[in-house]
C-alpha cells in the first residue's frame, strides 16, 4: 500500500465513488485524482467537481467524450451489426474500452501508480476496465475497493459517509431509484430489485427514455438515413455529426417505443443475469445498416461477417476491445464498408423499425437480372440445369449407395 502515491479514479460524484475516494485517501494514504466523463448519460457531470473538491481532490478531471465515444467506439461496432447473445446491443460493455483508456492517459499526465474504479466484483465492468487497462499500460496497478472493503450494502456506504463526514444529499439518496442503472448515449440499463426474479415483469414507470408501444403514437414516422462507408452521415439530408445522430435517433425511436429489451444474459464470470435495455437509436441503426448493406455488399461476405459477428460481440461483451484479436476482425469488417454507402428509408411505428426503401449508386442490385419480366437475355434460366446437377451429384451418389438420406 505504501507504494501508491496516487490514484485516478473513475468518479461519478454518487455514493458508491465519493465514499471511494475516501476510502482511497484513509486506506493508500495516496493522492486521489479523479475523472469523470460524460458520455451522453443525461446527468450534469459538472457537480462531480464541486463534491470532488469537498473531499480534498485537487486534480479534477471533467471529459466530454461524446464525440469520441459514438465515432470511435459506437459506429466500428455497429459496422459489425454487433448483437449478444441474440438480444443484447452492449450498451454498457462499448463504454468501458474508452473509460479504460481515458484513465491511463490520466494516470501517465498526471504520474498516477495506479488506477480505480466503483464496479463490483460480481460483475462484467471490472474485467472490462481492467483488461483494457493492461492492454494500454501493463504495469499500471489496478485498486477495485468492492473486492478489498467490508462494505456490502448501501446502508453500510451511507453509514460510512456519516461516520467520516463526506459530503453526500442523504435525503436525496434515500430516494435514489432502486434499480442499478447505468446510461451513455447508446443506452439506459436497469438492475436489480424486482428484476433479480426473471419471472416479474418490469414496471413501466421504471423505463425513462422510452414510451411503451402501447402507448405510442398511431401515426408512424419516416426517416431517411444516409451512410457513407457504413456509418449514418446525414438523417432526413441534415449533415449530422455522430453523437448528435445518435441523440437524434434515440429521440425519435423513444417516442415510438422503440429499443426495449427484457433479457436474461450469460456474465463472462460465470453466473446469469436479468437486465432490461432501452437502446432505441441503437436499433434502428442496426436495422438500418443491415438493410444498406442488403444492396451493397457481396453475398459471401454477408455471410461470413454474419458468421464472425457473435465472436466479435462476445470480443467485446468480456472486455476484449483492445486485444489483437478484435482488432483484427474490425480491420476485416471495416474492410467491407468501403461500398456500403446510400440512404435507407424505415418507418417508426409502435416499437417496430420497418424498412421501407433502400437505395445505393453502389448497389450490387441489378434489376434486369433479378425482374420477373422479359430480361433480354441478361440470365439465362437453363444454365440453372447444370448448376442444380452438379450440387445434387454428391446427394444422388449417397442415395444411390443406400444411403438413408432422410
Amino acid at each position: 500500500m505504501s507504494s501508491i502515491n496516487k490514484v485516478v479514479l473513475a468518479y461519478s460524484g454518487g455514493l458508491d465513488t465519493s465514499v471511494i475516494v475516501r476510502w482511497l485517501q484513509d486506506t493508500y494514504g495516496c493522492e486521489v485524482v479523479t475523472f469523470t466523463a460524460d458520455i451522453g448519460q443525461g446527468e450534469e457531470v459538472e457537480p462531480a467537481r464541486a463534491k470532488a473538491e469537498a473531499l480534498g481532490v485537487k486534480e479534477i478531471y471533467i471529459d466530454d467524450l461524446r464525440e469520441e465515444f459514438v465515432r470511435d467506439f459506437v459506429f466500428p461496432m455497429f459496422r459489425a451489426n454487433t448483437v449478444y447473445e441474440g438480444e443484447y446491443l452492449l450498451g454498457t460493455s462499448i463504454a468501458r474500452p474508452l473509460i479504460a483508456k481515458r484513465l491511463v492517459e490520466i494516470a501517465n499526465e498526471t504520474g498516477a501508480d495506479a488506477i480505480s474504479h466503483g464496479a463490483t466484483g460480481k460483475g462484467n465492468d471490472q474485467i472490462r476496465f481492467e483488461l483494457g487497462a493492461y492492454a494500454l499500460k501493463p504495469g499500471i496497478q489496478v485498486i477495485a475497493p468492492w473486492r478489498e472493503w467490508e462494505l456490502s450494502s448501501r446502508e453500510s456506504l451511507m453509514a460510512y459517509c456519516k461516520e467520516r463526514d463526506i459530503p453526500v444529499d442523504f435525503a436525496n439518496a434515500k430516494k435514489k431509484s432502486p434499480y442499478s442503472m447505468d446510461a451513455n448515449l447508446l443506452h439506459i440499463s436497469y438492475e436489480g430489485d424486482i428484476l433479480e426474479n426473471p419471472w416479474n415483469e418490469a414496471e413501466e414507470d421504471m423505463w425513462r427514455w422510452s414510451v411503451s408501444p402501447e402507448a405510442a403514437p398511431d401515426q408512424p414516422e419516416e426517416i431517411t438515413l444516409t451512410y457513407k462507408q457504413g456509418d449514418i452521415v446525414a438523417v432526413n439530408g441534415e449533415a449530422m455529426s455522430p453523437a448528435t445522430v445518435l441523440e437524434t435517433l434515440n429521440k425519435r425511436g423513444g417516442a415510438h417505443g422503440i429499443g426495449r429489451a427484457d433479457l436474461v444474459e450469460n456474465r463472462y464470470v460465470g453466473m446469469k443475469s436479468r437486465g432490461c435495455y432501452e437502446t432505441p437509436g441503437g436499433t434502428i441503426m442496426l436495422k438500418a445498416h443491415r438493410a444498406i448493406e442488403s444492396l451493397t455488399l457481396d453475398r459471401e461476405a454477408a455471410h461470413l461477417k454474419d458468421e464472425l459477428m457473435p465472436r466479435y460481440a462476445k470480443l467485446i461483451y468480456n472486455g476484449y476491445w483492445w486485444s489483437p484479436e478484435r482488432r483484427m476482425l474490425q480491420a476485416a469488417i471495416d474492410d467491407t464498408q468501403t461500398y456500403v454507402n446510400g440512404d435507407v428509408r424505415v418507418k417508426l411505428y409502435k416499437g417496430n423499425v420497418i424498412v421501407t426503401g433502400r437505395r445505393s449508386v453502389d448497389s450490387l442490385f441489378d434489376e434486369s437480372v433479378a425482374t420477373f419480366e422479359e430480361d433480354q437475355g441478361a440470365y439465362n434460366q437453363k444454365d440453372a440445369e447444370g448448376f442444380i446437377k452438379l450440387n445434387a451429384l454428391r446427394l444422388r451418389i449417397a442415395a444411390g449407395k443406400g444411403r438413408d438420406q432422410r
